[in-house]
This record gives structure tokens, sequence and C-alpha cells, in this order.
């Protein structure tokens, strides 16, 4: 099959979904398929092509984390991706060019595949004023609502998804496909552990600190808020428990002033951005990943972490059930009594049972990987040109 994967940004920048898209295109190719990438790149002023990957033209916004917004029509791409001559159109995103995705597959009776990856109801506190959102709310279900009733076959990386997408009118099956991690990056195996100790040093963590680490975009979404109010609440007696936060946006300076008024601040660093391929030796530092985050429908960074055999404390999540599974892979908390009693709990945990716990952890991801996504999205590729 030749297959167009259309997301609004792409390599060498990172969130979830470049790294969803990056693992379809891998996966894909390596069971024979040919895939061209469409995106949207503020770097370039004139489309692109280069290593299986369309590069378009956009304006860079800065309000989005610098990311760019390309016009819905464009002749010359429309030209250069009919010269690929796609079977399938795949959008990943609903903005100027998942909408050219959309109208191209319209135009050319080609059959599209939708992934719906983000709630967008957690974010329009971004681009809308608080007292707005309840409305925003209800315009904001309808614009991805029209690509799911377009596309043949949607797919979403867990439950929450279908059931946003029939709360607003949608009745086809959604397939849940879940998201994959780089199970080659990120392998213990492969830390080095000079950087690993540098790490620790840096943030003057002792020998007997134990670390706990959340990974990802520092906003109202992911749920810190109430992470640090539960920490403060349950553990902020433990002096040698530590909380890495990691990662970059607009919540930071505010974050990092609750953090001094809850009393907590000697505990929790937040370090900022750290660039994807340093990512591992971070994770390796650390012993616990932990999440209060409702937001995410199938976190990626989360499975990172127990790639590397990070158990993760995950706060309970009913849609996303299944993802992190008690005594598995992780534990769940629903408050800050139940948040203390799954960090003490492993913390003092025998070590015999936390390495035999680790490789139960990375065990459960090692289905996750390029080529298991590929072949799922295989199998909904195939049942999107049957019509089904």
């Amino acid at each position: 099959m030749r297959i167009a994967l259309f997301v609004e940004t792409y390599l060498p920048y990172i969130n979830g979904v470049v790294t969803h898209v990056h693992a379809l295109k891998t996966g894909l190719e390596m069971l024979g398929h040919k895939v061209l990438v469409v995106t949207a790149d503020p770097a370039v002023h004139h489309h692109k092509m280069e290593d299986g990957v369309l590069y378009c033209p956009c304006k860079k916004i800065k309000k989005l984390y610098g990311y760019g917004l390309a016009s819905p029509m464009s002749r010359r791409r429309e030209k250069l991706l009919s010269e690929f001559h796609p079977d399938i159109i795949h959008v990943h995103q609903e903005f100027g060019i998942g909408l050219f995705g959309f109208q191209y597959a319209k135009r050319h009776k080609i059959p599209m595949v939708y992934t719906m990856h983000t709630m967008y109801d957690d974010y329009l506190y971004y681009v809308v004023p608080k007292k707005l959102i309840p409305a925003a709310k209800k315009i904001a279900g309808k614009y991805p609502r029209m690509f799911a009733r377009r596309a043949v076959q949607v797919t979403g990386p867990s439950k929450k998804v279908s059931e946003y997408l029939h709360s607003h009118g949608v009745t086809k099956s959604i397939n849940v496909v879940p998201n994959p991690v780089e199970l080659d990056m990120f392998s213990v195996k492969k830390a080095d552990l000079d950087q690993v100790a540098s790490i620790r040093q840096r943030y003057h963590y002792a020998e007997d600190d134990f670390v706990v680490c959340f990974v990802g975009r520092i906003g109202r979404e992911k749920g810190l808020d109430n992470l640090f109010e539960m920490w403060a609440e349950s553990l902020a007696d433990q002096k040698h428990l530590k909380l890495m936060i990691v990662g970059d946006g607009p919540d930071r300076p505010r974050l990092v002033e609750l953090s001094r008024q809850l009393g907590i601040g000697d505990q929790v660093n937040m370090i900022g951005k750290v660039e994807h391929e340093d990512l591992l030796n971070y994770l390796v530092a650390c012993d616990l990943y932990v999440t209060a985050s409702t937001s995410d429908t199938n976190s990626i960074s989360m499975l990172e972490a127990m790639a590397v055999g990070l158990p993760v404390v995950h706060i309970r999540d009913d849609l996303n059930r299944g993802q992190v599974v008690e005594g598995v892979n992780g534990f769940i908390f629903s408050d800050a009594k139940s948040l203390r009693k799954k960090v003490m709990g492993y913390w003092q945990m025998p070590e015999k049972e936390k390495k035999a716990f680790k490789k139960s952890v990375v065990a459960s991801v090692q289905n996750s990987g390029a080529k298991t996504l590929g072949e799922n999205l295989e199998r909904v590729y195939r049942n999107a040109l049957q019509g089904k």
C-alpha cells in the first residue's frame, strides 16, 4: 500500500503525536509499504520533499510552543501528493495539514482514516478566555466529529477517544490502537551510567534518595497542581523522597512557586526541557514514575518510563483502565493517602521483589514497538480499502 500520513508537526520537533507518527512510518516501512508524511515546518519557505517527508511552509504560532499552522489549500502540495499516488489518507491532526488531507481524500475519492490523539477540551484554555470555555467545548467537539464522520475508519489510543466521539454524535465503531514506544531507544542497557550518575549529582540527590519523576508538557491539563497538593499532604515528611519534573510549558513558573508555598520546594526539582536523545539517562536516574493527568489518552512518556523498568503510579482514570495494571507495571492512586501508600510501598519493597517488578514492567510494553503499531494499522487500512 501507499499511505500518506498527515500531521501538523514532525521531526526534528518532538511530542507524543510526532513520536506516534514516526513509529508508524517506521513500522509500515518494515512491512513493505510506501509511506509519505505530510507536515508543516516553520523553517521552510517552499514545499520540500526529503526522506519520505513533505515539509510544507507555515506560519509559526508562538502561543502553541512555536509549532506552525499551514494553509489547508496549496496547488503545489496537491501536485506533490498526487505524484505519490496514495491508496490511503491517514489524518492524525485536524488543523491546516489535517484539513488539507481531509479535503484531498474527498476530492480524489481515496479512503480516509482518522486518528484522534488529543482531548481538546483539556487544552482550550491555551486559546480561549476562561469564561468562554463552556461554549467553546460545544464547538470544539463538532470539529473532530466532522473528521470522524467522513473517515472510513477511526482510531484512537484509548477508550477515552471512543467515549468522547460517541458523546458528540459519532455512531461508528472506534478502533483502539495503543501508542507505541521506541523500544530500541528506551532500553536501560543503552543508558550511559556516567551520565546517570552526573544527573543525580547535578540535582544533589544522595545515594539513598528515592527519585520519582514525571515527564511532559508543564500545563494545567497535566494535573501537576493536584499532584503537588497530594504530595504536600502525604509525603512532605519524607526528606529522602524527591520529585523530578521534566519538561517545560506555561505553568512552570507558577508551579515552582506553588511547590514553595506548599513547603515541598526542597523535594521538587522542575528541571525544564530535556532533549529527547538525553531522556533515557534521566529516566534511568529515577526510581518511579508518577502522573496525575487525566487528559492523556495513552501517554507515550509513561510508556517510555515503563520501557526502562520504572513502575508507574497513575491517578485513577477509568477510561484508561488497563494501561497501568496494579502489581504488574505500576499502581493506581485516587487521593493523598493512597498516593503515599503506593509510593512508600514500592520504595520499601525488598530489592529482590523490586528487581522482579522491574522485569514485569519492561515486559508489559515489549509488544508496543513500531512493527506492532504498523501491523495494527495495516489491518485498519485493509478494512478501509474494502469499505468496511
